[in-house]
């Protein structure tokens, strides 16, 4: 399986990516790209992503990004994240540009840029920096 197939197969499996309605934008080894569309059940009462939201797609995309640089059989797990919200993610999606700093056999390091994508063009929302823990993959649930 390629990485582009292997962070599809994961996005579409049951759970908050699938329920959320996260989009698999590219995947190469050790870089990914994801889009969260607007719905109302991902935002605030204000109307901007709730931060929950913008973290959880940080944290999908780091877990992807480091996944698709390690072997065959492993996968990185979320061990710290720390996000730094820069400014309200009110676009039509987010956009999470994923980077694996660091591919470790046992911890991986990935970069997480968030932007607000409008119509009047995309707009740095927030940044992570997310440390993971390699493990055995699980099997993946449809």
């Amino acid at each position: 399986m390629n990485p582009e197939q292997l962070v599809r197969k994961v996005t579409a499996a049951t759970g908050f990516t699938q329920a959320a309605g996260v989009e698999v934008v590219s995947a190469e080894a050790g870089a990914v790209t994801l889009r969260l569309p607007r719905k109302p059940d991902l935002l605030q009462f204000n109307g901007f992503f709730h931060g929950g939201v913008v973290s959880g797609l940080a944290d999908h995309a780091a877990g992807a990004a480091a996944t698709t640089a390690l072997p065959p059989g492993k996968i990185a797990v979320t061990v710290d994240l720390h996000i730094n919200y820069l400014a309200p993610a009110s676009g039509d999606s987010l956009l999470a540009r994923a980077r694996a700093l660091q591919v470790g056999s046992t911890i991986c390091v990935v970069a997480v840029e968030l932007d607000s994508d409008t119509a009047s063009g995309a707009r740095l929302c927030a940044v992570a920096s997310v440390t993971l823990r390699v493990v055995d993959m699980p099997a993946i649930q449809p």
